[in-house]
Formats: structure tokens, sequence, C-alpha cells
């Protein structure tokens, strides 16, 4: 855990918030703790992340209300799917997700963005598709991120990947979502709003890779504030207009 008052400067507690071990709640099935997505629902947070287990890659929930203690909560998703992002508060009276289940090896499925419901954040049914490839910055595959919940929709924050015959490269899209029905589109863009540029996105264990599971919205300042991984070696912040994202979602530049 990392802890700032400015969002800029940061202090990194030296103790993990999550490490192997198997003789805890979920063990063998929690291992390589990595990807989390965080949403504060109330008074609680909860993390989703990905558990790759022996049995192939499934969805973790712990909970937290101190960032101290995490409650493992149970497995929400069958292998393969890498990982839950769950929505802010119920809508209706069901909580909701984003996820990417995925095949591995399968071409057909490389990772998609589904979405679902669930009456207590364990049990998830009514599947739906939500979005797949569609632009030459995204062809391999996508991934969610938490959702955002704005005045004109659940604006949401997705990574692609695309392959070329030197790397792999990861960019981060945007596309925004009817507040009562967030199974439905209302808007998309069809370019991405960050890719690998920076010489610190190229240097490191993943060159070309901007990698977002989430983002911070002020909505009276209308700042958005993107933290992301870049190249697998260090933390990036990226500040973005949230009217001019919205604006280009619902005009699908």
């Amino acid at each position: 855990m990392a802890a700032s008052d400015d969002g800029i400067h940061f202090k990194i507690n030296p103790e993990p918030c999550f490490f192997r071990d198997p003789e805890k709640l979920f063990g063998e099935f929690d291992n390589h703790p990595i990807d989390s997505r965080i949403t504060r629902i109330g008074d609680a947070w909860y993390i989703c992340r990905p558990g790759n287990s022996p049995h192939g890659c499934i969805g973790l929930l712990y909970k937290t209300s101190d960032f101290k203690i995490f409650e493992p909560v149970d497995i929400i998703a069958l292998p393969d799917n890498r990982v839950p992002c769950l929505f802010p508060e119920k809508i209706g009276n069901y909580y909701y997700r984003l996820d990417r289940p995925y095949s591995p090896g399968n071409r057909c499925n490389p990772g998609e963005i589904w979405i679902s419901r669930s009456p207590d954040l364990i049990h998830w049914g009514h599947h739906r598709f939500l979005l797949g490839s569609f632009s030459n910055w995204n062809w391999d595959k996508l991934g969610p991120g938490v959702p955002i919940r704005t005045e004109r929709g659940w604006l949401e924050i997705f990574h692609g990947v695309t392959s070329s015959c030197s790397m792999t490269s990861y960019s981060l899209g945007a596309m925004l979502l009817d507040l009562e029905d967030p199974s439905r589109i209302i808007g998309c863009m069809q370019s991405y709003i960050l890719t690998a540029e920076e010489e610190y996105e190229f240097r490191g264990r993943t060159p070309g890779c901007v990698f977002a599971t989430g983002a911070i919205a002020d909505l009276e300042t209308r700042e958005l504030r993107c933290y992301y991984g870049a190249a697998d070696t260090c933390t990036g912040l990226a500040v973005g207009d949230i009217d001019e994202i919205i604006d280009g979602c619902l005009k699908g530049r």
C-alpha cells in the first residue's frame, strides 16, 4: 500500500498487502498477486484480483475497511477470468461488475469485456457480452477497469492490446455506459486516450505497456487522474479532462 497527501509523492508501506500463502483460505488458488481492482462500496473497499491457480486464472474477492486487515470473501469467477471490476454502488437491486473471461491460446476468444450482476457480490449471473476488439490499438484483447459514476453515464477506462512484428503494445481507451442499464454502451472512443510514448513506458520489464486498473475522478474540478503501470517497472500518472473524454465517447472519436 502507498499513501500520499497530494497524489504525487507517495510513501510505500514495506509490507505487502498480498503474498503467496498456501495456508490462507484460498490456498493454492491464491498465487501471483497482481492487477488489483479496488472499489469502494459504502464504508468498505472491495479488492478483486487474479488468482493464477494450477487450474487456471480465477477471480478472488477481498474486503477491507482500513487497508491493514484484508478479509477474503470468496472466489467469484471461474477460470479463465482476469479480473472482475465492481461498480461502486448497486443499480436497481443488484451489484454489477465488468470482467474479462478468456481462453488461453484460443484466437476466437483472446479476451473481451462482459458484464454481469449479483444480489450479494458472491453469486453472479445474467452474463452479457459488452465490448470486443474494434481498432488497430486493441486487436488482440481488451481488459476493464473500475467504472466511474458521472452525471452523464458510467465512465469506463479500459486497456487494449495489439501485437506487431517487434513488440506488444498496450493502450488505454474509454467508453460510457448508461447509468440505469450499464449493459448498454452509449458512447465509445475509437482512438486511445493514452499509449506508450515516453521513455519510461518503453524501458522496463514489459516495453510498450501502459496498464491501468482504475482512475480517480474529481467531479468538481472535472479532472480525471489515471494511475497506470508503465513497462511493468514503474507507476505513471496521467491527467485528463472528464468532459473532453466523455464528449469523445459520445462522438465516437
